[in-house]
């Protein structure tokens, strides 16, 4: 491909509105164009890279036994009514009417169209297992799109859906996946780590995602140094020994004290003279219609996706104030567990508090000395504390670290979440019918593309590694014009497009800085320099993007020199530890 002929435009500056290095340099080096926030066009050399991204996992999911198909994107909304996510997925789905007004929606996935196509095509369990997958475009209305492709309205995902007879076979199906992607993620140059993670409105008891390490990562990562234990921070446990405050001091009585003003943890800690640990932080929630209060020590974070899990509800809203204050019957700031009237949920590091300080439910007033076990009516003890950098490996104990990731890939066991509702069923060896137990995969492909770019860059640009480039060799003409250079390099753009491998040439009438920026910018692997001085000498300019020196080697002997080198580095690639 000549540069002059296809539409590459680089910038030299970073687009304003771009906030992380990957969103950053796949502007300025031409592959993306904002259209609208959270909409974007891949301009001809990200399209070269997100389809060799879709190769790579089209390529490993046949290998896997998946069956590709394509559903549309537009579905009935009746379907979701069924499975009973029409509600769940709230405001972040797309809705529309057709001319019938009928209601429809664009699909953010595809369980439900999926689970219903199957029901009507399966009716044997010799027709089982059976995994099928599509890569197409889905549809969020995200509230605040932001970093490009990583969290956008439009994106191209890969989502795969296994049916099985048995959680035993659902087991092998997941498995089969997970190593799937396992492959997937190493062949585009990611390292990326599975991590347990929270199964959100999607749904089932168990799942991984892949996440890429990067400091501009919005989910957090817990890693467990020792035993290798690694979850994000949503799904993430930790050990505790219950609370240390399990006795008062000598003689102190629960008592009621004036704290003017102090509406926050840090506020009642100073107003009482204590610890932001020893106070008790109350947060009221609406939990599929009906208030519920959940109580965590004051320097912990409420962890909403536990407290769902925990609570086994469909729809989990933080109370607004108004609701907050009719649930309890007492002033917004100043809230607490003592005598509520709705279901208190307490986190396990609470466990033996006898003395902490919580709201009085009165304005301007704490309780202190307070035992949550003895004084207030727990619903239930449950796990719904975030866990943090420091705290203890539920598994080992030792001290956990975080790190920030992206996620790529995630895997879940559905079980029968969407099977029984749907009626997927089959016939057993016996005619009876049975459930099908399923499972469900995703691969965010427009997102790869970026943890790509976001993983792998330096000062100069993108350093794209060899599986995923735009092209493999960007071949730079110093001297268009010369017919010597130019029937050299064609020559040698031939000799390597037999062999494979794509060639960008550089044919532009510019000057010899800019060509070599904007190579090092859009991140080919290889760049070969064919002018008049090295050709003189017999030879070209090779030099391996992220290296700082050029070697000369032999015109006859570059292309078999990148033809080895191109090999070697794909399979390692395809190499899987």
């Amino acid at each position: 491909m000549r540069w002059t002929k296809s539409l590459i435009n680089t910038l030299r500056d970073d687009p304003q509105e771009a906030e992380i290095i990957s969103h950053k340099l796949m502007i300025r080096a031409g592959m993306l164009r904002k259209v609208s926030g959270g909409l974007y066009i891949f301009a001809p050399l990200g399209m070269r890279v997100l389809k060799k991204v879709q190769n790579i996992v089209r390529e490993e999911m046949d290998r896997a036994g998946a069956i590709e198909i394509l559903m549309p994107a537009l579905q009935p909304i009746k379907l979701w009514e069924k499975s009973g996510r029409a509600n769940q997925m709230g405001a972040s789905m797309f809705r529309l009417k057709d001319r019938a007004d009928n209601t429809m929606v664009l699909g953010p996935t595809h369980e439900e169209v999926v689970t219903d196509y199957i029901s009507r095509e399966i009716n044997s369990y010799r027709q089982l297992p059976c995994t099928v997958y599509q890569i197409q475009t889905k549809f969020r209305d995200e509230i605040r799109p932001r970093f490009g492709l990583m969290r956008s309205k439009e994106f191209v995902m890969k989502d795969a859906y296994s049916f099985d007879v048995s959680l035993d076979a659902a087991d092998a199906s997941y498995q089969a996946m997970f190593d799937a992607y396992t492959r997937i993620f190493k062949r585009c140059g990611l390292k990326a780590h599975p991590v347990e993670a929270d199964t959100g409105t999607i749904g089932g008891n168990h799942s991984h995602e892949f996440m890429v390490l990067a400091a501009s990562g919005e989910d957090g990562i817990l890693f467990c140094p020792e035993c290798h234990y690694a979850a994000n921070q949503e799904r993430a446990e930790r050990k505790t020994d219950g609370s240390p405050f399990k006795e008062r001091p000598a003689g102190a009585v629960r008592e009621e004290v004036a704290t003017p003003g102090a509406h926050t943890v840090d506020e009642a800690a100073a107003a009482v003279g204590q610890p932001s640990r020893q106070i008790v932080k109350s947060l009221v929630y609406i939990a599929d219609g009906k208030p519920v209060m959940a109580i965590v020590e004051g320097n912990d974070e409420l962890n909403e996706c536990k407290l769902r899990r925990a609570l086994g509800c469909a729809i989990l809203e933080q109370a607004d104030i108004a609701a907050t204050e009719k649930a309890v019957g007492a002033p917004f700031g100043s809230i607490g567990p003592l005598g509520v009237k709705i279901p208190v949920y307490a986190d396990i590091a609470l466990k033996g508090a006898k003395d902490v300080t919580v709201g009085a439910n009165k304005d301007g007033f704490h309780v202190k000395h307070v035992s949550i076990e003895d004084d207030v009516n727990v619903t239930l003890w449950a796990d719904i504390a975030t866990v943090k950098a420091g705290d203890r490996c539920l598994h080992c104990g030792a001290p956990l670290t975080m790190e920030r990731g992206i996620e790529v890939g995630h895997v879940f066991k559905l079980g029968t979440k969407y099977t029984e509702k749907l009626g997927a069923k089959y016939l057993d060896a016996q005619g009876v019918p049975q459930t099908m137990v399923m499972g469900c995969y995703g691969i965010g492909v427009t997102r790869t593309v970026q943890a790509v770019a976001e993983q792998c860059n330096d000062a100069d640009g993108i350093v794209w590694p060899v599986s995923v480039a735009p092209y493999v060799v960007d071949l730079v003409l110093l001297d268009p014009g010369s017919e010597e250079v130019a029937k050299a390099a064609y020559a040698l753009e031939e000799a390597l497009e037999a062999q494979g491998i794509d060639v960008l040439v550089d044919d532009r009438a510019e000057r010899p800085g800019v060509k070599f920026k904007d190579a090092d910018l859009i991140g080919c692997p290889w760049r070969v320099v064919a002018g008049a001085k090295a050709l003189a000498k017999g030879c070209m300019e090779v030099r391996r993007r992220g290296e700082k020196e050029s070697r000369l080697v032999p015109v006859d002997e570059v292309a078999s020199t990148l033809a080895s080198e191109v090999a070697g580095e794909m399979a390692l690639l395809h190499s899987v530890g």
